[in-house]
């Protein structure tokens, strides 16, 4: 087996884990202080309005709040470097944050739709819904500006911790207007089902983003591999050396924002091993230069010889 030294692209890998982690641990603490401000200003405008609508984007702060400072602790350890009992770093520390965030997010979910359930047997009118509006107004104007900046940072970092962050704080955005929509059409237009329904509607959003939070998170802990078009990419860098043949045996995965990448590449078996290795450190340095947090793994391998291949190659 051949690591290939990392020769070529040793510094960029590094530079960019660092900034990288930076980014991120800037972008949890942003989530989790956005979080403790809308809980403070949701909880008054509940207990003054009495709306189960309210309620709801009140439990699903409390909830982005827990998620959130997941989100931070499993980054910052996912950050720490490789050790002598984990030589594949910490990344997995970010899709299990993930699925604690799944569980969090679909939890406050069902808590909000037996509230709503309640409401709809027994509908309440909704008092000061002023006071509900201009807080979800302000709701919105805070999540819009924590989305865009979460948004940047999942461009420059890939990360799924951030990115499951991003989707249900995106998600607040259309719970806070339709909250307003439920506020207004309740106290104004005598409608006072639409609180509780419009709630149930948001608790099934919210069932469903919960989902899609656990599916990404659950395919990174099981080691799922990149996309077939990535794969692709990867055979294309390879075989595009003149002196190689073929590769084959191509294994993917990734940990957090760390990509493991590893293949049997196919040359002249009449090839010294010196340049066996030579050719391999090219390959290596080119495929870096495309994925530049993967760690790439080479074997060099005699074109011709008959090896045990796996059935799904």
């Amino acid at each position: 087996m051949n690591d290939a030294g990392f020769t070529g692209a040793a510094t960029s890998p590094v530079h960019n884990a660092a900034r990288s982690h930076r980014l991120k641990t800037w972008a949890a603490t942003a989530s989790v202080s956005v979080a403790i401000r809308l809980i403070a200003a949701k909880a008054g405008a509940f207990f003054a309005t009495s709306s189960v609508s309210l309620l709801s984007t009140l439990v699903d702060s409390l909830l982005d709040f827990a998620a959130s400072l997941i989100n931070l602790i499993a980054i910052r350890h996912a950050g720490a470097p490789a050790d002598r009992e984990h030589r594949f770093g910490h990344g997995k520390a970010e899709p299990l944050a993930g699925l604690g965030q799944a569980a969090f997010v679909a939890g406050s979910a069902i808590f909000v739709l037996v509230q709503a359930l309640e409401r709809l047997v027994h509908p309440v009118p909704v008092a000061n819904e002023s006071i509900g509006i201009g807080v979800m107004i302000l709701s919105i104007v805070v999540t819009l500006a924590l989305v865009f900046y979460q948004r940047w940072v999942i461009r420059e970092t890939g990360s799924i911790a951030i990115g499951a962050d991003a989707l249900h704080y995106k998600s607040d955005l259309l719970v806070n207007l339709g909250v307003i929509i439920a506020l207004v059409a309740s106290s104004h237009l005598g409608w006072h089902l639409a609180d509780p329904v419009f709630a149930v509607s948001v608790a099934i959003f919210i069932l469903w983003s919960a989902w899609g939070i656990f599916h990404g998170s659950f395919n990174l802990l099981m080691d799922r591999e990149l996309p077939e078009a990535d794969r692709e990419r990867i055979r294309t860098i390879a075989v595009a050396h003149p002196a190689v043949i073929s590769i084959h045996d191509l294994r993917t995965r990734s940990s957090g924002t760390q990509t493991f990448i590893q293949f049997h590449l196919e040359m002249n078996g009449d090839l010294s091993l010196i340049d066996a290795h030579t050719i391999a450190d090219s390959v290596m340095a080119q495929i870096e230069r495309e994925f530049p947090n993967a760690e790439v793994l080479i074997h060099e391998d005699p074109f011709g010889i008959a090896e045990r291949r796996p059935a799904f190659e």
